[in-house]
């Protein structure tokens, strides 16, 4: 059982940098793969950054690679989503996600157990 808060966003103009932060409450915090996925309005959800239980491996997608950064901190018991040169088309809400650990960085939002309540990251032109 993991219980996932995000905070951090905000509104912010295009170019500019933003971090969001995850977090979570679980003894058994450090076994799980975590991530961050979005949504905006009339779409489904997408994967955007994941990261194994130890922080040694992480996948991302193709439209955020070279800029947002995924890290954890397993002793605070938190992870972060570094969003660098944002883009209007990066506005969504944003949530925090884990799920066990096992298996390859999967990107499918049915493969991930628990969520957070998301956090709104506006990008203006």
């Amino acid at each position: 059982q993991v219980q996932l808060v995000e905070s951090g966003g905000g509104l912010v103009q295009a170019g500019e940098s933003l971090r969001l932060s995850c977090a979570a409450s679980g003894r058994t915090f450090s076994s799980y793969y975590l991530g961050w996925f979005r949504v905006d309005p009339g779409k489904e959800r997408e994967f955007v950054a994941g990261i194994t239980s130890g922080g040694g491996s992480t996948k991302y997608a193709e439209s955020v690679k070279g800029r947002f950064t995924i890290s954890r901190d397993n002793d605070k018991k938190m992870v972060y989503l570094q969003m660098n040169s944002l883009k209007p088309e990066d506005a969504a809400v944003y949530y925090c996600a884990a799920r066990s650990a096992g298996w390859r960085i999967p990107t499918q939002t049915s493969e991930w157990n628990y969520w957070g309540q998301g956090t709104q990251v506006t990008v203006s032109s």
